[in-house]
């Protein structure tokens, strides 16, 4: 039997620059597509570029990196329905998977033991209508949620998000980010402690380490 295909735009073998597990050296599967458009978006180049490429090739590649963490990005993912045998068997292999998603697909059928990040949109991404908030439900204790920043708006609007769905008690993290040069981060972090918001303040540690353009860090 053929190995199911994935449209694949880059895999690489870096710091992981967010999240809990930030610091830590984790391989990158980025796939091509996404489904919505945020106007930060850093990117771009994975809406369309990518090469298709089966299953157990992705496989080799993330095996040859000897590294046992391994984020599913993109794009959005979850708009390729066989990231799921990808995911599933990584998880098989013991790998330490995590998927970041931005949250408008649903989440549902994604292996339990995958770790969900869920980027939700706040109203300067002008994406926020693409939220599918029923996705929350369906989050584990072990699962974060993040909240991209550019202004005190968007800060407003996610302490009202948080609050309506009782994010702090449904998943262990919350993570803050700023829009990398659209926000102070001792903005960001002086309304966090201010309203004693019980939240992870994030840097995207790779933009700091390397050129903010670069690929593939």
């Amino acid at each position: 039997m053929e190995s199911p295909i994935l449209k694949i735009n880059e895999i690489f073998h870096s710091i992981q620059g967010e999240s809990t597990k930030a610091g830590l050296p984790c391989v990158f599967v980025r796939l091509t597509y996404c489904n919505i458009r945020c106007v930060y978006c850093d990117t771009e180049y994975a809406f369309y570029e990518g090469v298709d490429r089966t299953i157990e090739d992705i496989i080799n590649e993330v095996k040859s990196y000897d590294c046992k963490l391994v984020e599913i990005t993109g794009g959005e993912p979850l708009v390729q329905e066989n990231v799921h045998v990808l995911m599933n068997r990584l998880c098989d292999m013991g790998y330490d998977v995590m998927i970041e998603t931005g949250g408008s697909l649903p989440i549902e059928n994604i292996d339990k033991r995958v770790k969900v990040i869920m980027d939700l949109k706040t109203p300067y991404s002008k994406m926020e209508k693409k939220n599918r908030y029923e996705n929350i439900q369906h989050l584990k204790p072990s699962d974060e949620v993040k909240f991209v920043i550019s202004s005190r708006e968007d800060y407003d609007w996610v302490k009202e998000i948080m609050a309506k769905y009782d994010l702090v008690n449904r998943v262990e993290q919350i993570l803050l980010s700023p829009v990398f040069d659209k926000v102070e981060n001792v903005e960001l972090a002086e309304w966090i402690l201010h309203d004693k918001l019980n939240v992870r303040f994030q840097l995207q540690m790779h933009k700091y380490i390397w050129n903010p353009e670069t690929r593939g860090v």
